[in-house]
């Protein structure tokens, strides 16, 4: 049997084809795209149609690649991005383009609900505070500034529900990305409904029913099957959060287990089996998509901010990572605070980037490259630590996304999380968990968490222990990064 992972993200779409008897990738497939040019700052959009047309594209690469063995395609598992907001009309058509995890634009819903509610509130049944980046305020903005776009609002989804209804015709949703709404109470796993009356009265009937994330979305379309010349049996699994889904396809389905994403933006999460609140609304207290939980950290800058100095100067990958190799650790103290396009946590959505430290000595490409790399990882610390006054106790951690192919951005993070790192055989474990996720669907004589141990392999020529003095030293720098931007954000200076 042959199951079908895609993994629709901000910037590309990826399928793979898992087969569940090897427990091997055995195809895959991408396309790139990416946010809608020409919107003011704050503002990240993008058109459904985009990620409907690179799901064909990517799947129909997979499945010629696949030849006879098509009609072995039992199930198929959708990862997507969280928190975009596609709101649709009674037809069922796309009233608007969806505003993504990264669009900042609604600062002042977000100031609006959490005046209404407090954060304290918030936290405790939502699992987090009212920030930005979720759906709730998305909302809100609708309503607020597009009323004639509000009052055409039949449907609310997710970016990975809107492809399931493209593939099975059904609304729903599952635990684990309906928890990144804030909407959400993460206790009982149903709608907060205080929540939605505030934001209007009639929301409740827009958004579709929750329900657990092992039960499937439903079968393929009749016409995506023929056209696809699949089975027409074929089973699509509830998939989940891009968080959710790399959850499962790096096997963080055990306690003890953690997870750090280097991508666009990057992610810190681990398994737990009750929820998690944080007080101070750092850490998201999110559902996952096995119906446990999945206690996470986001900043929005990662591969974003590495990008970004390796195209200022030019440089292929291998460039950046000779580079940073080429300079100590410490980058001889030059300190890079990586907000570009604001941050998340901490929550500042205007923020911007900082160097500090600059002098002769360290003003150069090779030394600013370190620093940004150093920086986004540090920011990623800091919500490790959190999690561990949390009470979660990594006793590894496992790098997935594009970040995690740089060997030497490995080892920085070994040393800055004081943790061994690994990574595994397939970098890119959204797309697997979403597989691995509609396999579990089929073979129900295991759990996703049963599939996932029998599936992730760890590469063991990869992992990484740290090292005390260079622990030690970043562990300095780590409180130096948190203190100077305490200090600029008190005086308003990011």
């Amino acid at each position: 049997m042959i199951f079908l992972g895609i993994d629709c993200g901000t910037q590309s779409t990826k399928t793979v084809a898992l087969d569940g008897k090897s427990g091997k990738i055995i195809a895959s497939a991408a396309r790139t795209y990416d946010v809608l040019p020409g919107l003011p700052p704050g503002h990240m959009e993008q058109n459904p149609v985009t990620w409907t047309d690179a799901v064909d594209a990517t799947v129909g690469q997979v499945l010629e690649h696949l030849k006879d063995r098509r009609q072995d395609v039992r199930g198929i598992g959708v990862s997507g991005q969280q928190h975009g907001f596609v709101p649709l009309d009674r037809e069922a058509k796309v009233i608007r383009p969806a505003k993504l995890w990264c669009d900042t634009s609604t600062v002042e819903e977000c100031a609006i609900m959490r005046d209404q509610f407090g954060p304290e509130f918030l936290i405790e049944n939502v699992g987090v505070d009212m920030l930005p980046g979720f759906t709730a305020p998305k909302i809100l903005w609708l309503k607020r500034h597009e009323p004639d776009n509000f009052s055409e609002l039949s449907t609310v989804l997710l970016p990975h529900d809107y492809l399931n209804f493209y593939l099975t015709g059904q609304f729903r949703m599952e635990y684990g990305d309906a928890s990144g709404t804030a909407l959400l109470n993460i206790h009982s796993r149903q709608w907060e409904t205080e929540i939605l009356k505030f934001i209007d009265p009639a929301l409740a009937e827009k958004m579709p029913p929750v329900e657990s994330s092992c039960k499937p979305a439903g079968l393929l379309k009749p016409g995506l099957a023929r056209r696809w010349n699949l089975p027409r049996e074929t089973v699509v699994s509830a998939g989940g959060g891009d968080n959710m889904m790399g959850a499962i396809g790096t096997a963080n389905v055990i306690p003890g287990t953690v997870t750090a994403s280097l991508g666009t933006s990057g992610t810190i999460y681990a398994y737990s089996e009750r929820p998690v609140t944080d007080p101070r609304g750092e850490i998201a207290g999110f559902c996952d998509s096995t119906d446990a939980w999945l206690p996470l950290l986001c900043t929005m800058n990662v591969t974003v901010a590495t990008e970004a100095v390796r195209n200022l100067f030019g440089w292929p990958v291998s460039q950046l990572d000779a580079a940073v190799e080429s300079v100590p650790a410490g980058a001889d103290g030059l300190l890079f605070l990586p907000y570009l396009q604001g941050e998340r946590t901490p929550n500042l959505p205007e923020g911007c980037g900082v160097f500090h430290g600059l002098n002769l000595r360290n003003m150069k490409p090779a030394h600013m490259a370190r620093a940004v790399m150093e920086g986004v990882t540090l920011g990623l610390a800091y919500g490790l630590e959190r999690m561990k006054e949390l009470g979660i106790r990594p006793a590894e951690i496992r790098l997935t996304g594009g970040g995690s192919k740089s060997a030497v951005w490995r080892r920085i993070c070994a040393n800055i999380f004081n943790c061994p790192v690994v990574t595994l055989i397939e970098a890119e474990g959204a797309a697997l968990g979403a597989a691995i996720q509609a396999l579990a669907a089929v073979q129900t004589s295991k759990s996703i968490a049963g599939w996932a141990a029998d599936i992730v392999r760890i590469s063991p020529a990869e992992r990484v222990e740290p090292d005390k003095q260079l622990a030690s030293d970043y562990a300095a720098a780590a409180k130096k990064h948190v203190s100077l931007t305490q200090n600029l954000a008190q005086h308003r200076l990011l």
